[in-house]
């Protein structure tokens, strides 16, 4: 067998992590096994990965990074005045295909290990950043608010700080709106994701999505 170069390597590393992630769950994740996989001994993995939660960091920011160009590829090909809608679209789609990585990114966090903000906290909110831009493109505040309102109190200064984050000019009702929109959407995704209804027939979470952004999920783009 050919000798495989570190990028090669680090590659093959990634997929066996996936592998892992998917069979056993984030918590299970296992070097040795990882090293087993691609056929090094444990001890020469530790050149190309230097621990289990390098490992989790590359696959949280890899998962991210799927996430946001899944619906990146989305609203490239979408009327920009149904922006919200594609965005939630895109984003169950991606979670229904990969639920392992859906719960990496946002499921129970795995004990002992504590993600590196200056890693992935760029990455974990390139999808926020595009639906706070939709709320803004729409002239969307939050429903019943004035238009580009501003608000008092801890809003305010939490809403300013997470447009200079997100790099989007944005109202303090804007971002409130994107973020309340953001976590509803979240929890619909998860609830169908990791079963919370139970046995349910085949087509009801498309059907629950499309309900959602006629209803809690309108923040005034049409879908």
């Amino acid at each position: 067998m050919a000798r495989r170069s570190r990028t090669e390597m680090e590659a093959a590393i990634l997929c066996a992590g996936r592998r892992q992630l998917q069979q056993k769950g984030a918590a299970a994740l296992s070097l040795r096994e990882v090293a087993r996989e691609v056929g090094v001994v444990s001890s020469a993995v530790y050149r190309y990965v230097s621990s289990r939660d390098e490992l989790l960091t590359r696959l949280l920011v890899a998962a991210y990074d799927g996430l946001a160009d899944a619906v990146d590829a989305a609203l490239g090909r979408a009327d920009s005045r149904q922006a919200l809608a594609v965005i939630a679209r895109a984003v169950r789609a991606w979670a229904v295909e990969h639920p392992e990585e859906w719960g990496l990114i946002y499921g129970t966090p795995v004990p002992g290990y504590a993600a590196p903000q200056e890693r992935t906290g760029g990455p974990g909110t390139r999808v926020l950043a595009l639906v706070l831009q939709a709320v803004v493109d729409a002239g969307s505040g939050r429903p019943g608010a004035g238009r580009g309102a501003e608000a008092a109190g801890p809003l305010a200064g939490f809403a300013a700080e997470a447009a200079e984050v997100l790099d989007v000019p944005a109202s303090s009702e804007q971002v409130a709106a994107a973020m309340g929109w953001w976590a509803g959407l979240v929890g619909l995704v998860h609830a169908e994701v990791f079963g919370f209804w139970g046995p349910v027939p085949e087509g009801l979470g498309e059907e629950l999505m499309e309900h959602w952004l006629c209803g809690p999920g309108d923040v005034g783009v049409s879908g």
